[in-house]
């Protein structure tokens, strides 16, 4: 009966991710009886959340009492995607969604009677507070819960239960939150939804992808460094041969090289403008597949300059499940859905 369950939750779970595609994911576990989040450290990557032991743990806590919310990571900014926290769940206001071309990406049922809709409205990262304006644009336009509608506030993460008291079916069960469609798309009318938000200055430090402690040398748009094509090659090239590349590795991942390149040289006080540079013009058959070559640039160069991330909050099966009373941090999430 685990293994059926374990497999269900997985499912679930993939089919969210698949549908809202990010580098890293915030994960916070709310101990609903106490409100108190569970300890530990919150960022995994898709293939960390799927890993069966972590959703082994995931599931245990979830039975323990604690609610399992996620949101996609991009630091201090948005990821582009915008939560629309709805009371309605006969479908016509998902309709009216689509039909305005603000598609969601991932519709949950969190409970009967009660949905939460995710719309992809940018590739890249977006400013809090223009998140934040899109956010409450929607949530008026479809009858949205205007406290749910923060740059960074929380939804569920499908295949587990809803362990909100007011939410217990008629049995007394906690309500599983299940997924009623997921595609990995941007809204139709994203750039029109966008254009359409008043125009908002810009604040806090530049874009980051990965932490909050990125220096402000990583800009949305680095300058050019004006370095040649030749000696970009030349850089590049010899460090593939210092390493050994081609040998070590026949077909190599030039995405991972990439960032081996970038970490390299800015630990050795390269210019992050100049490691942009060198990335796009000595990097094998560059662009390569990618579908937007500068934002390839500026991720990469932002993952180089970023710590590692911390091992996520499984690693440590050890600690007690239950939430410490001395722990307190409130969660942003103001108990969705």
């Amino acid at each position: 009966m685990d293994d059926r369950g374990l497999f269900i939750t997985s499912q679930a779970i993939r089919r969210q991710l698949a549908a809202m595609p990010n580098e890293l994911y915030l994960i916070r576990l709310i101990h609903r009886p106490t409100r108190r989040p569970f300890p530990g450290e919150r960022l995994w990557t898709a293939t960390q959340l799927l890993h069966a032991t972590t959703v082994r743990f995931l599931r245990a806590r979830n039975r323990e009492g604690c609610d399992v919310y996620i949101h996609p990571f991009a630091g201090r900014h948005n990821a582009g995607f915008i939560l629309v926290d709805l009371d309605r769940s006969d479908g016509t206001m998902i309709e009216s969604m689509r039909s305005h071309g603000h598609d969601p990406c991932v519709v949950l049922e969190t409970s009967p009677g009660h949905l939460q809709a995710w719309v992809h409205i940018s590739n890249s990262p977006l400013d809090p507070k223009l998140a934040t304006a899109v956010g409450k644009q929607l949530a008026r336009t479809y009858g949205g819960d205007l406290a749910s509608t923060d740059w960074r506030h929380l939804g569920r993460l499908a295949g587990f239960t809803n362990q909100k008291p007011q939410r217990l079916t008629i049995g007394g069960l906690a309500p599983w939150v299940k997924i009623l469609c997921a595609q990995a798309a941007l809204a139709r009318q994203a750039a029109a939804l966008l254009e359409a938000v008043p125009v908002l200055a810009p604040s806090g430090p530049p874009i980051q992808t990965q932490c909050s402690s990125l220096p402000r040398a990583v800009l949305p748009h680095a300058p050019s460094s004006s370095i040649t094509v030749t000696a970009a090659q030349k850089v590049y090239n010899d460090l593939l041969k210092r390493w050994h590349i081609q040998q070590r590795f026949p077909q190599p991942d030039w995405s991972i090289v990439d960032l081996w390149v970038a970490r390299h040289l800015l630990l050795h006080g390269t210019p992050s403008a100049q490691v942009h540079d060198i990335l796009r013009l000595a990097s094998p058959d560059f662009p390569r597949r990618h579908g937007n070559p500068e934002v390839y640039l500026r991720r990469t160069v932002a993952r180089a300059v970023s710590p590692r991330p911390r091992p996520p909050v499984c690693a440590d099966h050890t600690r007690p499940s239950i939430c410490p009373s001395s722990v307190n941090i409130r969660s942003n999430s103001a108990g969705g859905r």
